[in-house]
């Protein structure tokens, strides 16, 4: 069996590379944090240029067709750059379920310009204590021409700009997933700032009028939406953090070859060289697991607890290597001068977002523990 990366996602990536590079210079990632919203609407419009955007969007829809794995090769290298775009809302937890659940007519309405750039649609997963989009506390209530919802969404990335927000809902014992405006009335976005210095907004809906056009799947199909939706953003986090740690342990391994004590550079000091390569472990052992669920998800394939394995290596790894970066750099790594400010932030964004280690930890043994229950009889 081939196990080898195809062509066509190696090429994909490095094209990505190459762009992210040329947009995240640390001048512009500065000017970039001064703006209300961090997004690079300049690097959005180069990524979808070069096709990069419509990775997993097939290509009667405008896209490329490369797929989700491909996609998360993308989010991998926005995560080494610490791209200030959107990724994952937009073309994993909105487009990647839209392409997988939505209905003809939405694929044609919104894939095509997600995929051109000049549109978002983004997505509305979490809830306050609630970190899974199958059991939202939102209400949605049945009504002539659509639904009408209720309830608050926490965190949602660009909901001021997004032509749409994917949302989930419980209509009594039935769950919705519907494409909210969010211009309509019924609608209230607070501000709401996260780990990173980035404004996210809370959203409030008020009986909301969504018509059908606008609900994406009802039942058992939006049980399944939101069960992709939520492995897919997992593992899509888990590649980003690939990306972080993997450059994180690199500028820790640049500043100890360069900073000298004693005479000599302090990575040449055994207690410091072991915590580089304990993360160079850490990140290898991540990218593994990370790919095994994608490439899982890419196959449509069970992948339940592959996903659960990558995001809880995804919260160990970024603190240990977080902890381990700022542990050698002995101080410089705080100064906002200095670039490591920066993916500590992200990484430690990403630890806790969709799910803590000790969390699906517990779930992942519960499962498991069922699992042997029922075979046992």
């Amino acid at each position: 069996m081939d196990f080898s990366i195809s062509e066509e996602v190696n090429s994909a990536q490095q094209l990505a590379q190459q762009i992210l590079g040329d947009f995240t210079e640390v001048d512009k990632l500065k000017r970039i944090e001064q703006q209300e919203e961090r997004f690079d609407t300049e690097l959005w419009k180069a990524l979808a240029e070069a096709g990069l955007l419509g990775l997993d969007i097939p290509e009667n829809n405008g896209g490329t067709g490369l797929g989700f794995y491909s996609l998360t090769t993308l989010c991998e290298e926005v995560g080494r750059t610490v791209a200030p775009v959107p990724v994952i809302p937009v073309l994993v937890s909105a487009a990647g379920t839209l392409r997988r659940f939505g209905t003809d007519a939405q694929k044609e309405q919104w894939l095509g310009a997600i995929a051109s750039g000049s549109t978002l649609v983004t997505a509305a997963l979490e809830e306050y204590n609630n970190e899974d989009p199958g059991t939202p506390a939102s209400s949605a209530e049945k009504m002539d021409g659509g639904y009408s919802i209720s309830g608050t969404k926490i965190c949602v990335s660009l909901a001021q700009t997004a032509a749409r927000i994917l949302v989930s809902a419980r209509a009594g014992e039935e769950l919705v997933v519907a494409l909210v405006d969010p211009r309509a009335a019924g609608v209230s976005l607070n501000a709401q700032v996260i780990m990173t210095g980035e404004n996210r907004h809370e959203l409030v809906m008020d009986k909301v009028q969504v018509p059908t056009s606008d609900i994406v799947a009802t039942g058992r199909e939006a049980v399944a939406a939101m069960e992709w939706a939520l492995q897919a953003s997992r593992t899509a986090l888990a590649a980003m953090a690939v990306g972080v740690c993997d450059k994180m342990m690199r500028i820790t391994g640049s500043y100890t070859s360069e900073r000298e004590q004693f005479g000599r550079a302090i990575a040449t000091f055994q207690a410091v060289s072991h915590r580089v390569a304990d993360c160079y472990i850490d990140v290898e052992c991540l990218r593994l697991v990370t790919q095994q669920a994608a490439s899982l998800i890419d196959q449509g394939r069970p992948a339940s607890e592959a996903v659960a394995m990558a995001k809880i290596w995804c919260g160990d790894v970024t603190h240990r290597v977080s902890q381990a970066s700022q542990h050698c750099h002995g101080g410089t790594g705080v100064d906002r001068d200095y670039p490591l400010f920066r993916y500590c932030e992200l990484a430690r964004q990403i630890e806790l977002t969709a799910g803590s280690s000790a969390r699906l930890m517990g779930e992942l043994g519960q499962d498991i523990c069922a699992e042997y229950l029922a075979k046992a009889g």
